[in-house]
């Protein structure tokens, strides 16, 4: 019962174990699915499920008939057109990260939008190539294709170009294999294994990787790719070697294409509340630079590299080649997760600020096939960019209609207007993909919040940070996983482990170190671990439980042990006599040693103490014999919080079960307090209790676990009260104001906070 009075409740109920509480509510005992049923539930087949898989599958068929065409249509129009003209430079800028002919850039930013207008559900993303996933896809582009085998024939060129390409097309294909069966099989969840710290810092350490990947077309250097440990270094070093080589008309060019987009942009961000629409200063740049370039004759003149010809339409899909995937299984597997890493969180961002759902298994699929569909076209890795979907959002986008229309005028370059790209210089290009780096590059900001805030965060992201850049983005990336489950692993090792009291005389209980108004039961000792409790950490957990208590359970069983061989031989010997005073010595006494008494132990000290052949039952914290001495155990009972316990795994289970076996066999009394559901079953099951350890011991709170060792030990100081056979069904007040008392006890000697 819960009566409210003002501010405060009064509830009155009786004290409960878990077997009490189970049995006065009569608890159902379920029929928990196993790993068989619950395949055979999933691969059940019914119309109302074939429906709903149907509608996943599809989201189209949700959203589009639902399409509001007179409020919408011309938002997504305006939006897919501002969108498109960015497709279409960070596709040819991007390509030059794949180190493929830029014209290819332009299928990765036409294909994968097309597909996933049917099989997305994020409405707001912009679909195409990512400046890390191009990098990515690049690296393994250079180390199967090698810059040395390229020389100056022009007929060689051409055909280590379209070795890339299908190394490109190859290794994006089977990521794309890789997302759809992850889709298929359910695996949405991986995402939450990279942490946004572990992406922030990847990410920053891909745009250094951009940075540097594009100084060689800034400069118009021979610089090759190094797609090895440490290879940046390599990278700059080969850079610096040739710097007295730069082209000196594609550096100014770079150099003053990144100032324009720079100021522009922080223009458009400060003033982005003014202005009807960002200012689209790539596309301004870009036409600009094209005509300044044909006009003056930039490649005739100063030799400045161009994007050169593109070709006219699409080439016929390929097959890919099976050599390669053979030896780019860990490559796509990566970039896989990455794609998915980085576009399923720019389209929660969206999916957040405008309120619909997104769905990460259908995410998976939707990129998968997009990758399979690009890659047989000879695209590369596709996922989203961040610039890319706030032009898309931020223009008044509402929906993947927007993408088709982007899809759109990328087609139009592909068919009919990409000669007016070919006198452009790849230096403006690669200023381009530089400009879109800004927001990646001011993620350090985030090294020093996270230090302020989360100091494994912190060290996460540098650990991120720094095997990305130096190790590579695929070793470096597999570094930061292993070392982010690490950091988990060496919380849970190390777990955080208090002494709780009670606080303000209620049914509360906090860390006694953290409040004034505290109070401590007289001998008992109440202990939260707030971590699961396994093999690693159950060690931990027992140093800091003898720790808390003051003793050693074992050492203590081991001294009382020996004590009491001692006392027999000194019975029988006729050394000691017992009196109903106690035990008195007589005179010319031998005491033997402590080794002689180990050689001559009759039982193991660590089993539990008898007395039952003794004339006397000793009282260990009264007085002992002379030469006797055992140390001195100040509590009767320990209460142990397992409230934030999520799971105990088998291992740590046969230690807990042996440590509180220690402490029960030097007659100090066990209780586990807030265990959550299916933690004593689970301990049934594997055999947890015996004769020693029983269930008895479990309750529901911690406060339910005080109040019976103190009705228990009322009732073994006042005769006249006496427990239930259930020893917990005793009701009582819990009085946030008064304290509590025992609802039977009515005399002045009632139990009391």
């Amino acid at each position: 019962m819960v009566e409210p009075v003002g501010n405060h409740y009064i509830v009155a109920r009786p004290v409960y174990s878990e077997n009490s509480f189970d049995e006065e509510h009569e608890k159902l005992h379920r029929y928990h699915k196993n790993f068989w049923d619950n395949l055979k539930l999933y691969f059940r087949c019914s119309r109302q499920k074939a429906k709903r898989i149907a509608l996943r599958f599809f989201p189209i068929v949700s959203w589009l008939p639902a399409y509001r065409f007179r409020e919408w249509i011309l938002s997504d129009i305006i939006s897919g057109i501002n969108t498109g003209l960015v497709s279409v430079l960070q596709g040819l800028a991007f390509a030059l990260l794949v180190n493929v002919p830029p014209g290819y850039g332009l299928y990765a930013a036409f294909f994968p939008v097309l597909v996933y207008f049917i099989f997305g559900t994020s409405r707001h993303i912009s679909v195409g190539p990512f400046p890390v996933l191009s990098l990515m896809v690049g690296g393994v582009v250079v180390r199967l294709v090698p810059d040395s085998t390229v020389n100056d024939n022009s007929t060689n060129t051409s055909n280590i170009d379209q070795e890339r390409v299908m190394v490109a097309a190859s290794v994006t294909f089977l990521a794309g294999i890789i997302q759809l069966l992850l889709g298929i099989l359910q695996f949405g969840f991986i995402v939450i294994y990279l942490s946004h710290s572990l992406i922030s810092g990847f990410t920053t350490a891909a745009a250094i990787h951009v940075l540097v990947s594009q100084l060689k077309f800034m400069l118009q250097l021979s610089v090759p790719g190094y797609n090895v440990p440490f290879g940046i270094i390599y990278t700059l070093e080969s850079v610096f070697s040739q710097i007295k080589d730069t082209n000196i008309a594609d550096l100014v060019t770079s150099l003053l294409v990144l100032l324009i987009v720079f100021v522009v942009k922080e223009f458009n961000d400060r003033y982005k509340a003014k202005l009807p629409a960002p200012i689209p200063i790539e596309l301004i740049v870009t036409v600009l630079a094209a005509l300044i370039s044909h006009f003056l004759e930039f490649k005739k003149r100063f030799n400045v590299a161009v994007v050169g010809e593109l070709e006219e339409g699409f080439q016929a899909p390929v097959a890919p080649d099976i050599g390669i995937l053979q030896k780019c299984i860990g490559d796509s597997i990566s970039i896989a997760i990455v794609a998915f890493a980085v576009a399923f969180s720019v389209a929660k961002v969206y999916s957040i600020k405008h309120d619909y759902p997104i769905d990460g298994n259908q995410e998976l699929i939707a990129f998968g096939l997009g990758n399979i569909v690009g890659g047989a076209f000879k695209g590369f890795a596709s996922s989203t960019a961040l610039s890319r979907s706030g032009v898309q959002e931020s223009t008044g986008g509402k929906t993947q209609i927007a993408g088709i229309i982007s899809a759109f005028i990328v087609l139009i370059v592909i068919l009919a207007i990409g000669f007016l790209l070919e006198p452009l210089q790849k230096s403006v290009l690669a200023a381009l993909a530089l400009g879109n780096l800004k927001g990646m590059l001011m993620q350090f900001k985030e090294v020093g919040v996270l230090w302020r805030k989360d100091k494994y965060d912190c060290v996460i992201w540098v650990v991120t940070f720094l095997a990305a850049v130096f190790l590579g983005l695929d070793i470096g990336l597999a570094t930061a996983v292993a070392f982010e489950l690490l950091t988990v692993v060496i919380r849970s090792q190390f777990p955080s482990c208090t002494i709780l009291a009670n606080v303000g005389r209620s049914n509360i209980y906090r860390n006694r170190k953290d409040y004034t108004d505290i109070y401590e039961p007289e001998g008992v000792k109440i202990f939260r671990c707030s971590s699961p409790i396994f093999f690693a950490n159950i060690e931990f957990f027992k140093e800091k439980l003898i720790t808390a208590v003051g003793f050693n359970p074992l050492r203590i069983l081991r001294k009382r042990n020996k004590a009491l061989r001692k006392i027999r031989k000194m019975l029988k010997k006729g050394e000691l006599q017992v009196t109903p005073k106690g035990f008195i010595c007589m005179a010319n006494q031998t005491h033997e040693s402590d080794e002689e008494l180990d050689n001559n132990r009759i039982e193991e000290l660590d089993q539990p103490t008898s007395m039952t052949d003794l004339p006397i039952r000793i009282d260990w914290s009264s007085d002992l014999p002379p030469g006797i001495t055992v140390p001195h155990v100040n509590i009767h009972s320990i209460v142990l919080d397992f409230s934030a316990v999520s799971f105990l795994d088998f291992s740590a289970m046969r230690v807990l079960q042996k440590t509180l076996k220690e402490f029960i066999r030097i007659d100090i009394d066990i209780y586990i307090a807030g265990a959550h559901e299916g933690f004593l079953e689970k301990l049934e099951r594997c055999e947890f209790f015996d004769e020693e350890i029983k269930p008895s011991m479990f309750f529901l709170s911690i406060h339910d676990a005080v109040l019976h060792i103190l009705l228990k030990k009322d009732t073994a100081s006042s005769p006249k009260l006496k427990l239930t056979e259930k020893g917990t069904s005793k009701d009582c007040i819990i009085n946030t104001s008064n304290g509590l008392r025992s609802r039977e006890n009515t005399n002045p000697a009632e139990t009391k906070f």
